[in-house]
């Protein structure tokens, strides 16, 4: 401060844009998104119907199920992906545990909208994946899109989501699968481009077809590089329901932002617990099932 003394504005204080044009500039970008709203709500409300009726749905069929039956399925499922009996019997655990401290409802809605983000996730960021491992042209104009989402703060996602679509679950929903969805695109595209060329110039001189190439050679020797993909995906998944319960989500992450609203250790402990035996759930699974998968890739191939 000192030296600014002695020295003009134009060097000590940054030239910034003027307070005026600022102004002006997030009036219109705000007139902007409130005039979407308001000329297209209907339009907007129609779409997404269908989704909040699929979201309610699931989420009634995970919470209204009896216990019992519920944790038989999601044990079921787990170990058909995994084929391990010490991750099912780690799953088990984990659920009844959850249960036992009084989360098992809570676990569910979170449970449900961490699957269909997941799915939502994989059915769009697979294929773009492919398609931008496959083209050079595709990967330079979406990636810059991908850094733009990966380094966006995770409650800025929330900001559009409420003033385009409102509170609920869906603008929830919504928001998780945007800040979820990059890591599976990139490790997509990542694999396919780490295919090796001379297996490439090998199926090519077996006379094998694009789709041939793709489903025969490309996508099984992706296979683990696209499972950590799926896996940072679940995670993110996890960790943005948190920030989304802000917008009428609930479930876990409901109550992890009251416990730090209200200083409340033990229930900000219990839920972040339950969180993580989720997320420790998704990965050994899924990371079973990817394992799995290749292997009988190999098998069927070899």
């Amino acid at each position: 401060m000192a030296l600014c003394t002695y020295l003009s504005d134009l060097l000590c204080k940054f030239p910034a844009i003027d307070n005026s044009t600022m102004r002006v500039a997030r009036k219109t970008i705000d007139d902007g998104f409130r005039d979407i709203v308001r000329n297209y709500g209907d339009a907007i409300d129609v779409i997404v119907h269908p989704l909040q009726l699929f979201l309610n749905s699931s989420e009634r069929l995970f919470i209204q199920t009896p216990w019992i039956v519920t944790l038989l399925i999601i044990l079921a499922i787990v170990h058909l992906a995994g084929r391990s009996f010490r991750i099912t019997g780690g799953t088990a655990l984990a659920l009844l545990m959850i249960g036992a401290v009084g989360l098992w409802r809570d676990a569910m809605t979170t449970l449900s909208i961490v699957a269909i983000a997941t799915l939502i996730a994989i059915v769009i960021g697979l294929p773009l994946g492919i398609l931008m491992g496959r083209s050079e042209r595709l990967q330079r104009l979406i990636n810059p899109v991908l850094d733009v989402m990966q380094t966006l703060p995770s409650f800025v996602y929330l900001i559009p989501v409420v003033v385009i679509f409102g509170i609920g679950k869906v603008p929830g929903l919504i928001a998780v699968v945007i800040y979820a969805i990059p890591p599976v695109i990139r490790l997509t595209s990542l694999g396919i481009r780490l295919v090796d060329r001379e297996v490439l110039e090998a199926a090519d001189a077996f006379g094998s077809s694009n789709g041939q190439k793709l489903f025969n050679v490309q996508l099984p020797l992706a296979l683990p590089t696209i499972m950590t993909g799926i896996n940072q995906t679940i995670m993110m998944a996890l960790a943005m329901v948190v920030v989304a319960s802000m917008v009428g989500v609930g479930g876990l992450g409901k109550n992890v932002l009251q416990a730090i609203n209200n200083q409340f250790f033990t229930v900000g402990f219990l839920n972040g617990f339950a969180l993580v035996a989720i997320a420790i759930m998704f990965d050994r699974a899924s990371q079973a099932f990817g394992k799995r998968l290749q292997k009988y890739r190999k098998v069927s191939h070899g």
